[in-house]
């Protein structure tokens, strides 16, 4: 019989997560993709698939765990790495439907099955969360890593595990979510919060008052595992040592490392927006809330949040979250910031489940029926809404990442040297390169790069017989340096720009 329960309390999230992988698959890239801002895809999969180092912050959690996937023997190799992200968010959003379940009736999670289906599809069809779950990017595991510190520190393990076994999981998974995105940090106050806790003390007028202070054993637990889960950044200086390929930073030295780790190369795009640009960003961020939710989810999630209001561990770690991820989307000026407010949209779908569950306790306190009916109005709209948005998640027919780099090989004179400009030239040759081990005797130089003297040891390693007048080799005096190789200029903005120019020596080596 506890059998049969517990089997019977998996069906709903079996469902939905069985649903969200057939919509991710359905619409997943099948190969490498520039589409939903994916161009850095190729240095991804080429980094995991080298034993290499992608660009900062490094992402070295993402790159063991894609080359786990790597090894599936299904599809191509970025198809491979693709599948990393659809089962990411499919895991976040049954945990987001764990979440919902269990706050609302610890009891008896049951009760709400429906409640947790509708945040659940809140989240994983939303759009944005679903453009990164069919391409290769490392927003699927951050969100998958947010759920999971927020399941952990809202303590569901109770009956299982104890506190201090609790303290070493939150601190470990935190740790390790660092090793995926440094933007993990802004969950800091969650995961440290559990550690404040109000013990009553004695006043010096003999009256109780409860005061907040400090679990020590706690603190210095979750600390150190938290140390521990930093180590895998230590993967990253023995990665470099192999001389990869792919090797931002070369981070066997500790300039190099800082450099990579602490993203240097993107400093600069922060607190850089002047009051009208910050207040346009805030316009955007409002009006993305509605496109991922539509008016009626939006419409929940809000009453969820103010109406039914609790002042929970859960509720205070989403309100923190949404804000936080809020504001950095703000003040970082690049032109896909509004990626980092995934963690934001995860905690709203919360929101709706507080919402729709307490709609359903109220109105079935009249009427039985009206409760699982606003539910199931809910879920239909959200379907509706995912079929109005597959045309501009959809991955699937997007073969132009695929198509440039076969032109560029196709095209590209024997002993060619490429300057690839912009990250989609770039991380594409590199991947057809280096990954698949395509056209090796072409010399492939990343024209934004050739600033940075790690990029020339880089190119020394890859193409020893390339001749590379330094410190800061450019274009125009290594085309002279190597006047006996022909020259190939690309670059893909609106379309494919390719340029090839004989050997102004014609004698091949």
């Amino acid at each position: 019989m506890q059998r049969l329960k517990l089997f019977i309390r998996t069906i709903p999230p079996g469902i939905l997560a069985i649903s969200l992988m057939a919509v991710y698959l359905t619409s997943m890239a099948p190969g490498l993709s520039w589409a939903n801002y994916g161009a850095d895809g190729g240095d991804l999969i080429t980094a995991a698939a080298t034993g290499g180092v992608a660009h900062p912050t490094g992402y070295p959690l993402y790159l063991l765990l894609a080359r786990l996937f790597q090894l599936v023997p299904i599809g191509s190799l970025a198809f491979r790495t693709n599948l990393m992200s659809a089962f990411a968010t499919g895991s976040a959003a049954v945990l987001v439907y764990g979440l919902v379940t269990r706050s609302l009736s610890p009891s008896n999670p049951r009760q709400y099955w429906l409640v947790g289906l509708a945040s659940g599809f809140a989240f994983g069809l939303s759009p944005l969360v679903w453009s990164q779950a069919v391409i290769t990017e490392v927003y699927a595991l951050h969100s998958l890593f947010v759920a999971l510190l927020l399941y952990l520190s809202v303590n569901y393990f109770s009956l299982q595990f104890t506190q201090k076994r609790i303290d070493c999981l939150l601190g470990l998974t935190f740790g390790l979510a660092m090793g995926n995105h440094i933007t993990t940090i802004i969950l800091l106050p969650v995961i440290f919060s559990g550690t404040l806790l109000r013990k009553p003390t004695l006043t010096q007028g003999n009256c109780w008052r409860k005061n907040w202070q400090v679990d020590s054993r706690s603190l210095l637990r979750r600390l150190t595992w938290l140390g521990v889960g930093l180590l895998v950044y230590l993967t990253l200086p023995l990665r470099a040592l192999s001389q990869p390929p792919v090797n931002w930073g070369n981070p066997v030295t500790l300039d190099g490392f800082a450099w990579l780790v602490s993203g240097k190369l993107y400093q600069g795009q922060l607190f850089i927006l002047t009051l009208p640009s910050v207040w346009e960003r805030v316009r955007v961020i409002v009006a993305l809330f509605l496109e991922q939710f539509g008016i009626p989810g939006l419409s929940i999630g809000l009453i969820g949040l103010i109406v039914f209001f609790k002042p929970t561990h859960l509720v205070r770690s989403t309100l923190w979250i949404v804000a936080a991820s809020s504001a950095f989307a703000i003040v970082y000026a690049t032109t896909d910031a509004f990626m980092y407010m995934v963690p934001a949209f995860l905690c709203f779908a919360i929101w709706i489940g507080m919402g729709l569950g307490g709609l359903m306790d109220a109105s079935s306190r009249r009427f039985h029926i009206i409760g699982p009916l606003i539910g199931l109005v809910l879920l239909l709209t959200l379907f509706i809404q995912a079929g109005n948005h597959w045309p501009q998640v959809d991955a699937s027919q997007d073969q132009r990442a695929e198509l440039f780099g076969e032109d560029v090989l196709a095209l590209a004179p024997a002993h060619a040297i490429v300057f690839a400009k912009g990250d989609r030239a770039v991380f594409t040759l590199w991947y057809f390169q280096f990954a698949l081990q395509n056209r090796p005797d072409l010399a492939i130089l990343a024209t934004d790069l050739l600033q940075f003297d790690w990029y020339e040891q880089t190119l020394h390693s890859n193409y020893p017989d390339l001749n590379l007048p330094g410190p800061f080799p450019f274009p125009e005096t290594v085309v002279v340096a190597n006047s006996e190789r022909p020259v190939c200029y690309v670059q893909y903005i609106q379309s494919a720009e390719i340029s090839c120019f004989p050997a102004r020596d014609p004698q091949l080596p």
